[in-house]
């Protein structure tokens, strides 16, 4: 199940004016409405631009307006968009990621879709694509659905780190990653294809960050290590907690934080954790940090190879191309 979309904040347009079905339509879509629509209710021109002039309404895009004054929120501007881009259009890109809840900002502008055969005008704070296909999500909101958009970003990342984060946050929302794989092998063209196979298509691989990732393909896999299983649960100190990395049967463990800081005591729970591991499990535990991963993976393969060989299993790194 994926997670249900981001609720839309409530706001209480000018609308007595209007009659009704267009007054609850207008409800609808936070307050926006088409100038079309208004003439439709009886509302002249020369009253909108009176209206929009005196700060009562707002004008966000050509042929919109939306009936309250004040700052508008992403909410209501994203259903002006919607109206600006006409029939068929929907909310894609970063916009529709950040209604799934797979990015925490909308970005500086809303993004639609319109199909192909429709060509809109893009103007300041709209950005529009076409496409082909339109699938999208149930909702106010009309909205590409979650995985077409994960797939829409993996096309615009420049950087693979960035590309694992959007996929990892699709999947712990939910997303199956069989459903991903194969919508990504069906398009005829996506950047990163690569990286989608190689963060989903191993299903014990259990990469969950861009720094499980970095793990596992310039620590683990450039150096020989034997493989570890991600994301195991395990029951430690009274609850159940998840290692990030594990090499079964060695009672070795790998922890990967990529956080600058460790608000409200993290790093205290950690250590408690770890200690905890260790007594009850007599598991030992690698913690290790973004820097650590990026900037020295060949040391932390070496004290890994030593970790493996002294639980048991002799172990020796497979020298890569920058190791001293």
């Amino acid at each position: 199940m994926t997670r249900a979309p981001r609720p839309s904040p409530v706001h209480v347009p000018d609308v007595s004016a209007l009659p009704d079905p267009v007054r609850s339509v207008v409800l609808r879509h936070a307050g926006a409405a088409t100038v079309a629509q208004l003439a439709a209710a009886g509302v002249p021109g020369r009253t909108v631009r009176d209206r929009v002039s005196a700060g009562r309404w707002q004008r966000p895009f050509r042929g919109v307006v939306v009936l309250q004054s004040g700052t508008l929120s992403w909410w209501q501007t994203a259903h002006a968009a919607l109206l600006a881009a006409g029939p068929g259009a929907a909310l894609s890109h970063a916009s529709a990621a950040y209604v799934h809840g797979v990015v925490r900002v909308p970005g500086d502008a809303v993004v639609v879709s319109v199909p192909v055969p429709r060509t809109v005008r893009p103007q300041h704070g709209l950005r529009v694509r076409r496409r082909r296909v339109m699938p999208h999500a149930s909702g106010r909101l009309r909205t590409i659905d979650v995985v077409e958009t994960v797939l829409d970003l993996l096309d615009e990342v420049v950087d693979e780190d960035t590309g694992v984060a959007v996929v990892t946050e699709a999947v712990r929302l939910g997303v199956a990653p069989a459903v991903v794989l194969h919508r990504a092998e069906q398009r005829r063209t996506l950047r990163h294809r690569a990286l989608v196979r190689a963060v989903l298509g191993d299903p014990t691989l259990g990469v969950e960050s861009p720094l499980e990732h970095r793990y596992v393909r310039d620590v683990e896999r450039r150096h020989g290590l034997p493989r570890t299983v991600g994301q195991v649960r395990q029951r430690v100190d009274g609850r159940w907690i998840r290692a990030d990395r594990v090499h079964p049967g060695l009672r070795v463990r790998i922890e990967l934080d990529g956080r600058l800081g460790h608000p409200g005591g993290t790093t205290d729970r950690d250590v408690w954790r770890d200690n905890a591991v260790l007594v009850e499990h007599d598991d030992l535990t690698l913690r290790y940090r973004w820097s650590h991963v990026t900037g020295q993976p060949c040391a932390v393969a070496a004290q890994v190879a030593a970790a493996l060989t002294r639980a048991g299993r002799l172990t020796t790194v497979t020298r890569c191309p920058d190791c001293s």
